[in-house]
């Protein structure tokens, strides 16, 4: 018994605080003795728990809990939407372990809200019994709980209490020239009832050819018609010499409408002369046209021509053709045909026959070739002779059959090839055999030399079928040495008293200018075709070796060794350092070199002289004075400052880095305009308001003066003192104080007129092309402390 236990039951509610437990085992709880833990979905079930529930001083556990960063209810699964989160404020917070939800039950303050626990403590516990069963509801809703009770959600398309009952459509017609089925999973033209649609043949469908019945009661079309299939319409007026007439049961030229041709007297269709609309909106046939009945077209061969005469249209009735053959053939049957009434010829077509030659036979020493395009030694066959190798044609080697039936040329004849006669070399003999006569195709001769000659070239040599000799008839020449070459960088001279490098010959070797000969001279071609000692070499003089000078680099071009003669050696300097003599030398021929190499110094600079006026110069030179490499730093006497850099470098081009700096007096802040009491007096040795400048101030008679007399411009650049002042004696402070204002401002409007009167002088000067400047910075350009105005 639940009550024994601290439980009680309103509705289908339950609670427990005796004991309280933490949130798992209070879930567990509740799905061992209800349904599951209370998971508020809405303020009416939240007003309705406040209400019910007694307070707890550790307050209630509900069916809440965090998952992966979001909180779900625990009983489906699904993320709390956040309006229905009723969290109390500053809450939920991000403590570790707080991961559960309870509910302030008349909590003096925030009640009813929630809040995000430690799963760990212990609280009270609240749990349902759930109002659905398996029956309360049919397949087709969800059975959602309410307070005390619970209701029937239906599916769309669906109704009544349990929503147990489909809603209905309007039953459907057949369409006219059409059927249709349907299928009904809730009842014959209920929700989700599907109906297709199908017309007779020859219709086709308009519309949507399946509908289906929808959760509104309504059809999701319109039901669909048949429209019978319509033929293209028949132009009768092109249909010549003939005419045309249609039926139509239906619709004109639609399904099952025939249409029939009928041609006049002497004319039949082209095609078939009776057309249908069938179903698919064609027509069986095309429709025809009416022609004129005709003979078969002739095809005479083409060795013959046909030349016809139509009186209607070509090969009709009447038309009669002559028949000619060409040249080489004759005519067998009737020269001329007519077409007669009932589309056959006359006669049957004539043909062409060609010419006869008689037989040919090949003369001896050749072979007979012949072209027959029509017949063998028929019109029109050429015949060609073609004589064996090494023979020659006496005659015209092709003759043709003429269309006479007779050989245009008798057949030639085959006569052997001549080769030019031949003699023997001088200092030998030729001995020859002639099969087919002297000197000609087939005939072989033979050359051999004298004793001391060698043969130079082919010992046997033949007359071939082209009426040439295979070879030349050799030479009988003297013995040859190895051919000789003039040595590299020199000459070679010979005498040859037979022939070039043969016996007998003797050869001497120079050398060129700048190289010297080593090995033998002379040389001779001896007996056994030798030569007596070898070509010698020429060797290039050397020249003394070379270094390169400090602060450079040496290239050499050695065509003939290092520092031989012909090389030649270029002198080229570091970045920054110039040559002092001529860049390039080179080794002559006397084993000398043309120039010593010149030396690398550094790249002057233009001579800085004296330091700047009014400063000092100091100097370090690496290499020579005022050179590449030369730094120079600069300062100003006190009472000056630097215009410029304060340090020039020598650079690799001869070129200082900077412009010389200057010195400059350093300037006080100008006196411009005064008050008109007061007058100033100054000298400028150095340049207006500038180091050195002194100012004397008096004030005009019945004023005394208010501060210094005189002021100086120091080598800081300000004033000595501060600016005096000059006040009427013996009036009273406030009248002179009025008088100095109007003075002020008159010493205001002064200055401005004669501001004015500067620049239309400056507009003047510039028209003249005069430019006015100065050097010397206003008084707001610096700051004294001094005094102000």
């Amino acid at each position: 018994d639940l009550s024994s236990g601290g439980g009680a039951q309103a509705w289908t509610y339950n609670y427990s605080i005796s004991p309280n437990r933490r949130w798992v085992e209070a879930r567990q709880w509740c799905q061992e003795h209800f349904t599951d833990m209370v998971a508020i979905q809405n303020q009416e079930e939240t007003d309705f728990l406040n209400n019910l529930l007694p307070f707890n001083q550790k307050y209630y556990w509900i069916g809440i809990h965090k998952v992966g960063g979001g909180w779900i209810w625990e009983t489906t699964d699904e993320k709390v939407p956040e309006e229905a989160q009723n969290w109390a404020p500053e809450e939920p917070d991000n403590l570790a372990g707080q991961d559960c939800v309870e509910i302030y039950i008349k909590r003096e303050k925030d009640t009813a809200k929630w809040n995000n626990e430690n799963c760990r403590k212990k609280k009270g516990t609240i749990c349902y019994t759930a109002s659905c069963t398996q029956d309360s509801c049919s397949a087709y809703a969800d059975c959602v709980e309410t307070i005390g009770n619970y209701t029937c959600q239906c599916h769309p398309g669906f109704l009544g209490s349990r929503c147990e009952e489909a809603i209905s459509c309007k039953p459907l017609l057949d369409p006219e020239n059409g059927s249709h089925n349907c299928f009904h999973p809730y009842g014959s033209s209920r929700f989700n009832s599907s109906c297709h649609f199908h017309c007779e043949l020859g219709f086709q469908l308009v519309g949507v050819p399946e509908l289906l019945c929808q959760a509104s009661g309504h059809w999701n079309h319109p039901v669909p018609l048949c429209q019978v299939e319509q033929c293209p319409v028949l132009n009768h007026t092109n249909i010549s010499a003939g005419s045309m007439n249609c039926s139509h049961p239906i619709a004109p030229y639609s399904y099952n409408s025939t249409c029939e041709v009928t041609c006049d007297e002497g004319y039949e269709p082209s095609g078939q002369d009776q057309m249908r609309c069938d179903h698919t909106g064609q027509w069986t046939a095309s429709v025809p046209a009416c022609t004129m009945i005709k003979c078969s077209p002739i095809f005479f061969p083409t060795t013959g021509n046909v030349t016809c005469v139509d009186t209607l249209e070509p090969f009709s009735f009447g038309s009669r053709c002559n028949f000619t053959c060409q040249e080489g053939y004759y005519l067998t049957g009737d020269n001329t045909l007519t077409c007669l009434a009932s589309g056959q010829w006359s006669k049957p077509t004539p043909t062409c026959t060609m010419v006869q030659c008689n037989s040919l036979k090949a003369p001896p020493r050749a072979s007979l070739q012949c072209q027959d395009p029509l017949g063998v030694y028929s019109y029109g066959s050429m015949c060609t002779v073609q004589c064996e190798e090494g023979f020659d044609v006496i005659g015209t080697n092709m003759t043709n059959c003429l269309s006479q039936g007779n050989w245009s040329h008798a057949l030639p004849i085959c006569q052997a090839k001549r080769c030019n006669p031949k003699k023997s070399p001088s200092h030998g003999s030729l001995s020859c055999s002639d099969p087919n006569g002297s000197f000609s195709f087939g005939s072989r001769c033979t050359t051999a030399c004298d004793e001391g000659f060698l043969l130079n070239g082919t010992a046997s040599t033949e007359c071939n079928s082209l009426g040439m000799w295979s070879a030349d008839i050799p030479r009988c020449l003297a013995k040859r040495c190895p051919t000789l070459s003039s040595p590299s960088h020199g000459s070679l001279l010979c005498s040859d008293p037979h022939e070039e490098f043969s016996f007998g010959s003797q050869c001497t070797s120079t050398c060129e200018e700048g190289f010297v000969l080593k090995g033998t001279a002379d040389t001779e071609c001896t007996s056994l075709g030798m030569w007596s000692a070898d070509i010698p070499y020429c060797l290039a003089k050397r020249c003394p070796t070379l270094n390169s000078s400090s602060h450079g680099s040496l290239v050499c071009s050695a065509p003939y060794g290092e520092f031989n003669f012909g090389s030649r050696c270029t002198q080229t300097c570091r970045e920054g350092f110039v040559l002092k003599g001529m860049a390039d030398t080179e080794c002559t021929s006397l084993g000398m070199w043309s120039r010593e190499i010149p030396r690398c110094l550094a790249h002057p600079c233009p001579l800085l002289a004296s330091a700047p006026q009014h400063g000092r110069m100091n100097c370090s030179h690496p290499y020579s004075p005022f050179s590449y490499g030369s730094l120079c730093d600069f300062e100003c006497n006190e009472g000056f400052w630097l215009r410029g850099t304060p340090t020039m470098t020598c650079n690799n081009s001869g070129h200082w880095s900077q412009d010389l700096p200057t010195c400059q007096p350093v300037q006080c802040k100008a006196i411009h305009a005064l008050p008109l009491p007061l007058s100033m007096n100054c000298s400028h040795p150095l340049g207006n308001f500038s180091f050195g400048s002194r100012c004397l101030f008096s004030c005009k008679e019945g004023h005394s003066r208010n501060g210094t007399e005189v002021l100086f411009c120091s080598s800081t650049g300000f004033w000595s003192d501060s600016l005096p002042k000059c006040t009427v004696e013996g009036m009273p402070v406030g009248t002179a104080m009025l008088m100095y204002m109007g003075v002020g401002a008159a010493s205001v409007v002064v200055p401005l007129v004669l501001i004015g009167l500067g620049l239309l002088i400056m507009t003047r000067f510039k028209k003249r092309g005069n430019t006015i400047m100065s050097d010397v910075p206003a008084w707001g350009d610096r700051e004294n402390p001094a005094f102000e105005f």
